[in-house]
Parts: structure tokens; C-alpha cells; sequence
């Protein structure tokens, strides 16, 4: 359009009504009158509207947002917010608005340009939600510690926020690889199966902890099937492969897909996804490194347990341990059953007491136990396995000594023939079927301490309903009782068992332990281990008029 004499004539005038400084400002400035006509526009603003001159009708020669606001301003100036700055595009830009009234009617647009704010606010916007994703990432994989939980939020929270689906893939096992596909919206599939890495682009290279591949060198077009998850619609449009490093050793690889439908990921993006990768493998090898250490401690935690009791060739043991703290499961006093290869050989019955409590006295329970297995060839001796025994303790790395109570049962014409020896333990209590109550006279040296053991082995005869009780000191020294400060003692534990006469040596064990635990209460007590060795009764027990089956009283 070109400018008429009367617009000229306008903008001389409107020149000197608002001012010749402003065809000088360094931003594009309009002055617009009442009708929404250009009447002047500065250097700056040619620049900025190439198709703009003096004369133009605004709608013509601005963006309709600016105009819409012009017509505003000019018809209702007194509606709120009317004369406010206000945005929008221009080409390629995005320019911030300002009007000032002049003379007659006319508004002077300073256009500034605002796109380097606008980018810098969103560049600040989206490191911040990247930022609060990564928290979350941190914070949700290192809430579990369960291998396959954490590789499904992991592929879970991957296709939520960086892609439309995800694929985990794990470091093998054997020939197989644990996978996990995560279609955005959709269920968490887990397999195992045997694949190609070399079939994807940078996945081998992945899996042994090298740097990614861009991807735009990945052609989605060449993925194999087993990549694709089966909920994922539409063909693959873009690709990334990152690897998920872990604690010295890789933890696996990330794959992310998008469709051809969707914008195809960017460099930024790439950059996110492997921060994102990076919590996730630090999260799955913390999980993979606890679980192995879980194993590893349920595996060598099993050797140091003490062992199941069952009846062996026609004798009864029951055993039964607690712990000096209720959250351990193991510490300084052990048992174990070695039963005879058949009923006419005799079954060795250990007991024992390591100074100290926890974990490191239980490690050497443990080499006690299994120096013992060696030597049950030997076991027919016990003076023999004692010597042998103290003499692997002394020339050990442990400074700690034990107590030991050694049993050798063989039952003969339904009776239990009982060799004791003692190596600075507390004696045997025997029960009697009558509720007598007698203390095994067998005293020896403790074992690991001097150079030499000093035993004395002594003879016994269980009869039917007899049955031989082994303990530590962690039952008779238990301190509690009404006042908290008095000890269970032999005596209160010689007249329980006179009570618990004919019992099997199940409910013997249990008796004990049980009155033994009420007595300390929840007050600190010593390790506790009890073994009861019984010989049952051929015949049923019944209770008539007060008096047992036998006519012995009850």
C-alpha cells in the first residue's frame, strides 16, 4: 500500500507530537492512530516488519495479536489491562509490546524483543523439571533393593519421562539376559531370552560400559523385533542406546524408542538420558550388590546356625539357641548332633562356649565346628579330639578360648549308654523319671588357652524317660527375676527340670528356655543354648488318679 499526501503530512506531524528521539530508539517503534493506521515506524521497526510503511492498515502490517490490542486499547481504554504490555510472535521472534498514548488519539508500540528471556526462562524451566526428575529417579530406585523391582521402575519412570517406551536390558546370565519392556502408559513385561546385541547399533558397546553412540547414527528402520515392546504402536522414528554404569561393573543398557510420529530426540534430550542412566545404574548395582551380600551373609550365616535336632537310632535331641541380642541370629555358643553310621555305633553330641558374643565369636564357633567334623574319626577318644582341638585354637589368629561338653550316646536294650567329657564346661544335669535330678561329676580345662587339656570323662546309663541336659552359662547366669538383679542359678535350674521329669526332650528344651527368657525379661542376657538328650518310653504316658500310666506318681 502506498502512502497518501495526507500520511505524510500525519507523520510530519507525528513527528513533532511524540518526539523526533524516538526514530533514533534502538527498539522498533509504531506509532498507530485511533483507526489503526501506521503513521510512522523507525528504522528498527522496518527491520523488524519488512512489509510495514507509513499508511498500512496495522492488520496488514503487524501480527494480529498486536492489532486485536490496538483495537483494544483505541475502542475500550477503559477495560482493565487494556494499555498492559503484552507478547507474541514475530517470525521467527517473540517481542514484547508496550503502548504509550500521544495526541489525537495515537499509541506509540515500543516492540522489544524478548525471545533470549523467553529461551533462558524455559532453558531454566526445563533444567529445573529435569532436576526434580532426577530426584525423584534417585529417590524411587534407591527405596528398593530388589534386583527386579528396581530394573521395572527403572524401564518404568524411563518411558514416563524420556520416551515411549523403554527396554532394559541386563548384563547376562549365562547365555540369556534379563529384559524389561516398559511401553509408556502400559504394563511392565519381564523376560529372559537369548538375543543379538550386535543386532542393535552401540548395545555391546553398552553393556561393557562404554560411551554411547549419537543417535542419529542408529537407523530405527534395521531394529530387530525382540527391541520392540509389544504394546508399542507405530514404527520406531528415533533411538537411543545408553549404557547404566554401576559400581566398578556395568549394571546393563537403557534403550529408548520414539516413533516416527514424534520429534525425534535431540541432543539435550540425549544428554538427559544418560544422567537419567546414570541414577538408574547406580540404584541397580547398588540392588545387585546388596543381593549378592544378602546371599553370600544366608549362605555362610546357614554354616554358623545350629542345626535342626531329630530323634537318631532311637534317642532322642532337641536343642534350642537365643541369641545375646534378639536381632542376631548367631554368636559365641553352639551345638551339634554327629550321628553314628548305625545304631551300634555312638552318636557325638557337641555343646560348647566361645568367649564372647556376636558375630565375631560365632566366626569362631564356626571353625570350632567344622575342626570337630574333621576329627569325628577320632571321636571315640575324647581326650584325643580335645588335645587336637586346643592345639588348632592356639596356633589360630584368634585370642579367644572356648568351654566344650562332649557326648557319645549308643542305645542298647532300650537304654542310653552316655560317655561324658567336660573341658571347663558347667556338668550335665541327668533327669530321672522319679524327678531326681543328678549333676554328671565330669570337670575339665578350658580349650584354647594353655597347652594343654585336662579331661575327665565319666560314664552314664539313661533309662527309658531319662533324659541329659547340656547348657552354657547363659541360662544359669541369666540375671533377672522379681527384683532384676538375681541370677537364675543351678539350683532354680535343677529343681525345673525335677519338674519336668518325663518329659521328651523337645518339650524339655523348651521348658527351660522359656522360664530362662521369662526370668531376664527384656534385660541383657548372655547367649543361651540347651541340649536335651532323651531316651522315650516304649509304651504310651497316661495320668490316671494323679499317677502316670508306669504306677510311678506323677
Amino acid at each position: 500500500m502506498t502512502a497518501s499526501p495526507s500520511s505524510s503530512a500525519r507523520s510530519r506531524s507525528a513527528d513533532t507530537r511524540v518526539g523526533s528521539a524516538w526514530g533514533d530508539a534502538p527498539y522498533p517503534v509504531l506509532v498507530v492512530d485511533r483507526h489503526g493506521t501506521v503513521v510512522q515506524l523507525n528504522q528498527a521497526a522496518r527491520l523488524l516488519l519488512p512489509d510495514a510503511a507509513s499508511g498500512d492498515d496495522l492488520h496488514e502490517a503487524a501480527p494480529s495479536w498486536l492489532f486485536e490490542a490496538h483495537r483494544r486499547l483505541t475502542l475500550e481504554p477503559s477495560v482493565p489491562g487494556a494499555a498492559a504490555p503484552l507478547s507474541g510472535p514475530v517470525n521467527d521472534r517473540i517481542v514484547q509490546a508496550h503502548p504509550t498514548a500521544a495526541v489525537d488519539g495515537d499509541v506509540v508500540w515500543w516492540l522489544v524483543d524478548d525471545t533470549d528471556r523467553r529461551l533462558a526462562e524455559q532453558a531454566a524451566h526445563n533444567a529445573q523439571a529435569r532436576s526434580e526428575i532426577l530426584s525423584e529417579v534417585s529417590s524411587t530406585l534407591l527405596s528398593t533393593l530388589n534386583v527386579p523391582r528396581c530394573m521395572e521402575v527403572a524401564a518404568s519412570m524411563a518411558a514416563e519421562h524420556l520416551a515411549e517406551a523403554a527396554v532394559l536390558v541386563a548384563p547376562a546370565q549365562g547365555r540369556r539376559h534379563p529384559l524389561t519392556y516398559a511401553p509408556q502408559g502400559g504394563p511392565v513385561v519381564q523376560v529372559t531370552r537369548q538375543i543379538d546385541t550386535h543386532s542393535v547399533p552401540g548395545l555391546p558397546e553398552a553393556l561393557q560400559g562404554f560411551p554411547p553412540v549419537p543417535a542419529r547414527w542408529i537407523d530405527p528402520s534395521l531394529l530387530p523385533d525382540w527391541v520392540i515392546p509389544d504394546a508399542f504402536t507405530g514404527p520406531v522414528g528415533s533411538v537411543i542406546v545408553t549404557p547404566l554404569p554401576g559400581h566398578g561393573v556395568p549394571a546393563g543398557a537403557l534403550i529408548l524408542l520414539r516413533s516416527s510420529t514424534e520429534q525425534a530426540f535431540t541432543e539435550g534430550e540425549e544428554v538427559f538420558a544418560r544422567l537419567f542412566a546414570a541414577r538408574a545404574g547406580a540404584a541397580l548395582s547398588a540392588a545387585r550388590l546388596y543381593t549378592e551380600q544378602a546371599t553370600l551373609t544366608a549362605t555362610l550365616m546357614h554354616e554358623l546356625l545350629p542345626p535342626t535336632l531329630q530323634r537318631v537310632h532311637g534317642v532322642q535331641y532337641a536343642g534350642s539357641y537365643r541369641a545375646a541380642k534378639d536381632h542376631e541370629r548367631v554368636g559365641g555358643d553352639f551345638y551339634d548332633v554327629h550321628p553314628g553310621a548305625d545304631p551300634s555305633q555312638e552318636t557325638l553330641v557337641v555343646l560348647g562356649d566361645v568367649a564372647g558374643k556376636g558375630l565375631d565369636a560365632a566366626v569362631l564357633t564356626g571353625k570350632i565346628r567344622n575342626t570337630l567334623h574333621a576329627l569325628l574319626p577320632l571321636a571315640g577318644d575324647h581326650q584325643r579330639v580335645l588335645d587336637l582341638l586346643n592345639g588348632a585354637l592356639l596356633s589360630s589368629r584368634h585370642t579367644r578360648f572356648a568351654t566344650m561338653v562332649l557326648a557319645s550316646v549308643r542305645r542298647r536294650a532300650g537304654r542310653a549308654q552316655l560317655r561324658l567329657t567336660s573341658a571347663g564346661h558347667l556338668p550335665p544335669l541327668v533327669v530321672r523319671t522319679d524327678g531326681r535330678v543328678e549333676e554328671i561329676a565330669s570337670r575339665g580345662t578350658l580349650i584354647g588357652a594353655l597347652p594343654t587339656v585336662a579331661a575327665h570323662t565319666v560314664e552314664t546309663v539313661l533309662e527309658q524317660g531319662d533324659a541329659c541336659l547340656l547348657y552354657t552359662d547363659g541360662i544359669t547366669e541369666a540375671r533377672g527375676g522379681p527384683l532384676g538383679d538375681e541370677l537364675f542359678g543351678e539350683a532354680r535350674l535343677k529343681r525345673v527340670l525335677g519338674e519336668c521329669a518325663g518329659l521328651p526332650a523337645e518339650a524339655l528344651v523348651e521348658r527351660v528356655q522359656m522360664l530362662a527368657a521369662d526370668w531376664v525379661g527384656g534385660g541383657r542376657h548372655d547367649d543361651m543354648a540347651v541340649v536335651a538328650i532323651g531316651v522315650p518310653r516304649t509304651g504310651g504316658l497316661s495320668i490316671v488318679n494323679g499317677r502316670r500310666g508306669d504306677g510311678k506318681a506323677g
